[in-house]
């Protein structure tokens, strides 16, 4: 349905204008006849088209067509300016202004209303194009952030919350090739549960899964910079990148690993659930693997297991070959 405002001091046009289109069931139509409201009417009647008087005691109709476009409700909409004259400067002005259309007063009944069909057409095509392109721009933004969180799925453990396998395989690459270009330390610790095997036996699978949350909470809390990551790296395994870290610094860390979990106090058997640490360290070279990294980190966690558990081990060598 279109809506027709007619801005015009003169009773007599408004009432002239109401009757040109009276028979049209498809223009709705609404008058006023005070400048100074006709902003505040148009934001009520939310009008398709507005027909403007160019001379109105105290305003001068250029200026309201200056104002609509300007405002943010109504500046789209479509402004036929109503003149007494058919005057070539008067109406270039009115184009100037924001204006969409010119008539002098009063129009021939057919022209008024085929003019404002015309113009109520485009800027209801105009409307409906402007809400095609926000639904789908909000569509686009939904998929978006969509598939944002499906790849952030599948980079995290289901479980634990970490960083699942692959997402270990992609940073470390990454960190790899960072290293070697800037020629800082890269170390990695592998963290195993101590006898999980027999404390799912012993307590269930529900128990078991409840234990590696909690020791899944505590290596996240060991990781404090923004460059670390932890992830899990298969069953009660656990791995973490330390990133500009040298031998020191990640032996720090798996040592407070190995303290917050026997500070967790879970009751496993007559003791209590420990992990065992094995950490690498190495300066990434040209021709180096990551892969022999993350084995020489494995073969500490493996003498750590061999040398009683619940601590941590240093690979015995500091760069990687």
């Amino acid at each position: 349905m279109s809506m027709i405002l007619l801005v015009d001091d003169q009773v007599m046009v408004c009432e002239a204008v109401r009757r040109a289109l009276a028979n049209q069931p498809d223009l709705d139509f609404h008058y006023c006849t005070d400048p100074l409201a006709a902003i505040k009417v148009a934001e009520q009647v939310k009008p398709t088209v507005i027909l403007q008087d160019l001379v109105m005691p105290g305003v001068d109709g250029l200026d309201l067509v200056r104002q609509y476009r300007k405002h943010p409700s109504i500046h789209n909409v479509p402004v036929i300016v109503l003149s007494t004259k058919e005057d070539p400067a008067t109406k270039s002005e009115a184009f100037q202004a924001g204006a969409n259309d010119y008539l002098v007063k009063l129009p021939d009944k057919l022209e008024l209303i085929a003019r404002v069909r015309y113009h109520t057409r485009a800027y209801l095509d105009h409307v409906q194009r402007d809400e095609a392109y926000r639904a789908l721009r909000e569509s686009q933004r939904e998929l978006m952030r969509v598939n944002l969180e499906l790849e952030r799925l599948t980079r995290i453990d289901g479980l634990t919350g970490l960083g699942n396998r692959r997402y270990f395989d992609e940073y470390l690459a990454a960190e790899w090739r960072r290293c070697l270009r800037t020629q800082h330390p890269l170390s990695v610790l592998m963290i195993d549960v101590d006898h999980f095997k027999r404390y799912n036996d012993a307590y269930g699978h529900l128990a078991g899964d409840e234990v590696l949350k909690q020791v899944a909470n505590v290596i996240q809390g060991g990781c404090t910079r923004s460059t670390d990551l932890a992830a899990r790296f298969g069953g009660e395994e656990f791995v973490v990148i330390l990133t500009d870290v040298p031998q020191e610094g990640a032996r720090y860390v798996a040592e407070r690993l190995v303290q917050g979990v026997r500070d967790l106090n879970i009751a496993h058997g007559t003791g209590r659930v420990t992990i065992s640490v094995g950490m690498a360290t190495t300066m990434p070279h040209e021709g180096g693997e990551p892969a022999k990294l993350v084995n020489a980190a494995d073969l500490a966690l493996f003498r750590a297991k061999n040398e009683g558990r619940d601590r941590s081990v240093s690979s015995e060598i500091s760069a990687v070959p």
